[in-house]
């Protein structure tokens, strides 16, 4: 693939937790704005790509072991199990081969998209994404921070005295919405094609990247992540020497009774740009969504049935 892409990736959380800081709060800067982080963008495309049978290397996975004192446990994975795990590699230790190793890391679909820092003894590689994945900024002004209280049917097991069951709670966004740039440089991977270890970032790589980023949050119904939604794609495709800004920050949402609208402050950037633009295709949810800001070149569709609007 010679062309770059950039775009938005859209979620919208309602009565839900995007993503939690360590308090259980959805997480937000200094300012208070709200934002989910790239790796909670990326987690759910990863879980997806994983029940569709991909080799996906950097995701959460378990094991059980035998601790003398406390019997059998189970516990993640290292990285160095999983590696063996799904590569089919007796032992990393003596595979001392790094052409090897890199190519096998090419062959895991979220590696092959976002990149590795792969730091194990004699084998300690990094490689920078074709696909890169920023912060998703909330753009909704009204968000409010909820908290439910929840009864448990246990009481405190670990307490003689405890008499009632216990209580928690969960914390959820009224209702959020996270918008995430994005930009994919296949030349990123230059040097490995060079090396043999990589055919580099094809077509067939960015449509598996489209497809699961705009189904997979909504697909990914966790109980704290019921009530997120997909609800827009954006996907410009350039010239492979056309440089653009982060396109996220120029997105502007205002929610009204009948509709919410997204408008797209970059529309004139990208007019002005039109004869170095080779694509643009927007996905949302026209049934509760207008878009506002004209693009010449763009095609839109139903971001549920991809249907073109």
């Amino acid at each position: 693939m010679n062309k770059r892409v950039y775009g938005v990736l859209g979620i919208k959380s309602i009565m839900a937790n995007w993503n939690a800081d360590f308090t259980g709060h959805p997480k937000s800067i200094s300012t208070g704005e709200t934002f989910g982080s790239d790796k909670a963008e990326k987690y759910p495309i990863k879980r997806m790509w994983e029940a569709q049978g991909e080799k996906v290397l950097f995701i959460k996975s378990y094991k059980s072991t035998i601790d003398k004192e406390k019997g059998i446990k189970v516990v993640p994975k290292s990285l160095k199990e999983r590696y063996e795990e799904i590569f089919e590699v007796e032992d990393l230790k003596k595979q001392k081969d790094s052409i090897k190793v890199l190519s096998n890391l090419f062959q895991a679909i979220d590696v092959k998209n976002f990149g590795a820092t792969f730091a194990e003894e004699g084998n300690n590689i990094a490689i920078t994404g074709a696909v890169q994945i920023g912060q998703g900024f909330n753009k909704f002004e009204d968000t409010t921070v909820e908290e439910q209280q929840i009864l448990s049917p246990f009481r405190d097991s670990t307490k003689d005295d405890a008499d009632a069951s216990t209580l928690g709670t969960k914390i959820v966004s009224s209702e959020a919405h996270y918008f995430y740039p994005f930009a994919i440089n296949p030349s990123a991977y230059d040097e490995f094609v060079k090396m043999g270890v990589t055919e580099g970032y094809t077509e067939l790589d960015y449509n598996k990247f489209k497809e699961a980023a705009l189904v997979a949050a909504t697909s990914y119904n966790t109980n704290a992540k019921l009530g997120c939604e997909n609800e827009l794609g954006i996907f410009v495709e350039t010239e492979g020497d056309l440089y653009l800004p982060d396109l996220a920050q120029q997105i502007r949402f205002v929610k009204d009774e009948e509709k919410s609208t997204i408008y797209l402050g970059f529309a004139e950037l990208l007019n002005d740009l039109l004869d170095r633009i080779l694509n643009i295709e927007i996905y949302y949810n026209p049934y509760t969504t207008r878009i506002e800001g004209e693009l010449k070149k763009a095609k839109y569709y139903n971001i549920f049935t991809k249907k073109e609007v």
